[in-house]
């Protein structure tokens, strides 16, 4: 066990002293005892071993997480990046003036509701924000601009209105979000 701690100190000690050292390191310790290290995260229980860096917007830098939660909840991997453009602009420590917070944006009641142990946390996040979505779209039918209008306003706006609902933010939100994912997928 002394080793395994000292051999992890020292790998971490040369990867942070490495400026060739760009790819975000993953880690887990399995029931074992065992702790794995990757670059590609394949499994749920994988999380960022260093917090990212404030400021860096790098929109790419979530994707490897993003694409394997969207295959667990069969989610649109653009929608889901067009989402946090709109929600935070990939900032995991971003904090709205409503007091939603990180990537997608969870608000507080929402982030304990979906077990969600730290907002700041980009895959704690991550995982809540997508299934907080796919419940936005199975509610409404795959219905995506009433999924997207009810993560902006909650499901009972969009519900009581039958439609989006007539609140400013939420149409411009929903028409970002639109705009956003139309962008994404043109990339592909």
């Amino acid at each position: 066990m002394r080793y395994a701690l000292t051999t992890a100190v020292l790998f971490f000690v040369l990867l942070s002293n490495s400026p060739a050292a760009v790819a975000e390191i993953y880690t887990y310790t399995d029931e074992r005892g065992v702790t794995h290290f990757t670059d590609t995260p394949n499994d749920p229980r994988y999380r960022p071993v260093f917090p990212p860096k404030k400021n860096m917007a790098d929109e790419r830098k979530y994707d490897q997480i993003i694409r394997m939660l969207c295959r667990e909840h069969q989610m649109d991997f653009s929608l889901v990046k067009a989402v946090i453009k709109a929600e935070s602009a990939f900032n995991p420590r971003a904090v709205s003036s409503k007091g939603a917070q990180g990537l997608m944006q969870l608000m507080p009641d929402t982030a304990r509701e979906l077990r969600v142990d730290d907002p700041f946390d980009p895959y704690d996040n991550l995982q809540g924000g997508v299934r907080y979505l796919r419940r936005m779209l199975d509610t409404f039918n795959g219905n995506i601009q009433l999924a997207l209008a009810a993560y902006n306003a909650g499901p009972n706006a969009v519900q009581s209105s039958a439609s989006i609902p007539p609140y400013p933010e939420t149409q411009t939100y929903v028409r970002r979000v639109l705009k956003y994912h139309k962008e994404y997928l043109s990339m592909r």
